[in-house]
C-alpha cells in the first residue's frame, strides 16, 4: 500500500505541475522522474529484482535538492526513500567541486535485529570535462554505518542527430571499506540512449552490467548483474 501510494502521488504531482499556465523563466528548475529498473543494483550489489524509481529534484544555481525513491514491485523487499542535497563550486576550466549528503531512509525495515533505519553520509567530488570525456572521483563517507566509499567514474556521449538522441557511455570503479569488518570493490558500465520526446521531456533507455566481489555474493548469492532501465523525465 505504501509503495502504491508514493507513486500515485509523485503522478499527481507532475500532472499537477503540467496543468499549469505556462509561467515566466524562474530562478528554479524542477524535474520529475519515472524510472523502471529490472534489477535494483547500488554499488555493484543487487538489493531488489524489478524495481520502480520515482524522483522530484530542484536546483537553484549551483545548489541541487531531491527525494529518490526505490519501490521493488515483485520482491518482499523494502522500500528505500533517499533525501539528498548538494553544492556545486565551480573551479579553473570545466571542472568543479560538489559537496553534499544523502540521507537513506527505510520506512518497512525491522529493526528489531538492529538494522538501522536511516543512515547518512556526506560527500565530496570533483568533476569535469576533458576531450569529451567526463571524468569524476567522489568521497563517501556513512555516517551511521561507519564506512568510507571512493569512486571513480567516467561519462562520454555521442550524438544521435538523425533520431535526435545520443548514445550515452558511463562507467565507474569504486571501493567500499567499512571501519570493521571487511571491504568490497565493484565496478560498472552501461550505455543509454535517451530520446527527446518534446523541449522539456525525455524518454531514456538503458543496459547496465554491475559486479561486486563479495565472497560468496550478494544477498541473491551473486557478484555479477546484467539489468535494463527505462524511464522518462519532464523538466519545469
Amino acid at each position: 500500500m505504501k509503495k502504491t501510494l508514493l507513486v500515485i502521488a509523485a503522478l499527481c504531482s507532475c500532472l499537477s505541475l503540467r496543468a499549469q499556465d505556462p509561467e515566466p523563466a524562474s530562478s528554479y528548475s524542477v524535474t520529475v522522474d519515472f524510472t523502471y529498473a529490472t534489477r535494483y543494483v547500488f554499488r555493484g550489489v543487487q538489493l531488489a529484482d524489478d524495481t520502480l524509481m520515482p524522483s522530484v529534484e530542484v536546483s537553484s544555481g549551483a545548489f541541487t535538492a531531491g527525494i529518490w525513491s526505490a519501490q521493488p514491485l515483485i520482491d518482499n523487499v523494502d522500500n528505500e526513500v533517499d533525501f539528498y542535497a548538494g553544492f556545486g563550486i565551480p573551479l579553473q576550466g570545466e571542472w568543479a567541486l560538489d559537496v553534499g549528503f544523502c540521507t537513506y531512509y527505510y520506512p518497512e525495515l525491522d529493526t528489531s535485529g538492529g538494522a538501522d533505519e536511516v543512515t547518512w553520509e556526506p560527500y565530496i567530488g570533483i568533476s569535469g570535462t576533458v576531450g569529451g570525456v567526463s571524468p569524476a572521483l567522489y568521497v563517501y563517507y556513512d555516517l551511521t554505518l561507519k564506512a568510507f566509499t571512493y569512486e571513480g567514474s567516467l561519462g562520454y556521449s555521442v550524438p544521435l542527430e538523425p533520431a535526435g538522441a545520443s548514445l550515452d557511455f558511463s562507467a565507474a570503479l569504486g571501493r567500499v571499506n567499512p571501519d570493521v569488518g571487511s571491504g568490497m570493490t565493484y565496478y560498472s558500465v552501461g550505455a543509454s540512449v535517451p530520446f527527446a520526446l518534446s523541449e522539456s521531456g525525455t524518454l531514456t533507455v538503458g543496459v547496465n552490467y554491475g559486479h561486486n566481489n563479495i565472497a560468496g555474493g550478494d544477498c541473491y548469492g551473486k557478484n555479477s548483474h546484467f539489468f535494463g532501465t527505462i524511464g522518462v523525465a519532464i523538466g519545469f
